[in-house]
């Protein structure tokens, strides 16, 4: 059995969704000590900003014509898309920035469709997605509606790729710290401590 494991958070030493990740990972370890781990960190070590266009430019150009650059981004989208697909569960961790995904996890996932197309990379994979709001975007929120990450999650990794999904979500992550947010710190000790048990629920679903 393996596991592929993905991080988005520009924060790493910080990350709330790394946080969340780290507590599924520890129960997939605990039930399956031996099995492998992939990593890839997006934050850390983000895609090149021109790769997306260069694969698919180069997926229309004849082999033969195609530049050196797109001949290697086409072989890194071809890697990402593979990673998923050898996977035997997935597990995502990626925070919503400015009201939707950072620009380098939608670099991944134009790469991914550049190296598997429309084919559903993740069909029926136990697949754990890790995700975190600063804010608050729940009904009745004065930003309710305002998350355009999270339903483009699950279209892309539910319908598009096929994903068998479980999201595990927190919000207010910033009341600790934020001022104005202070009468909202209880709630957002409620959520975190909330999450957390989810995280380890999902880690042993994930491991089952």
């Amino acid at each position: 059995m393996s596991l592929f494991r993905l991080d988005a958070s520009i924060l790493p030493g910080t990350s709330a969704s790394a946080e969340l990740a780290d507590i599924v990972e520890a129960n997939w370890t605990e039930k399956r000590p031996d099995a492998s781990i992939t990593r890839r960190n997006l934050g850390t070590d983000p895609l090149p900003a021109d790769a997306w266009a260069l694969a698919t430019t180069g997926s229309f150009t004849p082999e033969p014509d195609r530049s050196p650059e797109q001949r290697d981004a086409l072989t890194l989208a071809a890697e990402l898309a593979g990673e998923l697909e050898a996977a035997d569960a997935v597990l995502l961790a990626v925070p919503l920035y400015n009201y939707g995904v950072s620009q380098h996890f939608k670099t991944w996932v134009d790469m991914v469709i550049a190296g598997a197309g429309l084919d559903p990379v993740l069909k029926d994979k136990p697949t754990v997605l890790a995700t975190v709001r600063g804010g608050g975007y729940g009904p009745g929120t004065p930003r309710e509606g305002w998350d355009h990450s999270t339903p483009y999650l699950r279209r892309v990794l539910a319908d598009m790729w096929g994903a068998d999904l479980t999201i595990v979500e927190r919000e207010l992550t910033l009341a600790a710290t934020t001022p104005g947010m202070e009468n909202l710190r209880d709630l957002a000790a409620d959520l975190h401590s909330d999450a957390r048990d989810a995280a380890h629920s999902a880690g042993r679903s994930l491991a089952a």
